[in-house]
């Protein structure tokens, strides 16, 4: 079982930031496929932001320019900087993870990580 912590959770008001955190194991963290998802209430599965294996970083469109995510390899660390925050980001965050496919491929879909952690709440108000 893959263990995948988060924390950085919280409340912030609209315009606020948050920076959420997600420690992985060593071997998850340097050869895994690597995300941020989030699901909303009543909503599907999302993708935040999406790290390839060798480096690429997809963010979704609803963050692109508000949100950043950085690592952290001395401490297995993946962040997720999140500015200019809004109330449609209210949403349950979670850490995932994946084995690459052939070539080092990850999937494109939010619900088709393998691994994920245990969710960690995040609440904008207006």
């Amino acid at each position: 079982q893959v263990q995948l912590t988060e924390s950085g959770g919280g409340s912030v008001q609209s315009g606020g930031s948050l920076i959420l955190s997600c420690v992985a194991p060593r071997d998850i963290y340097s050869r895994y496929c690597l995300g941020w998802v989030r699901q909303a209430a009543g909503k599907d599965i999302e993708s935040v932001v999406a790290i390839e294996t060798k480096g690429a970083i997809t963010y979704g469109d609803s963050v692109k320019g508000r949100f950043t995510v950085s690592r952290d390899n001395a401490k297995n660390t993946l962040y997720l900087q999140m500015n200019s925050m809004k109330p449609e980001d209210t949403a349950i965050y979670y850490c995932a993870a994946d084995e690459p496919g052939s070539g080092d491929s990850c999937s494109d879909r939010a619900d088709e990580y393998a691994h994920w952690g245990q969710g960690t709440q995040v609440t904008v108000s207006s």
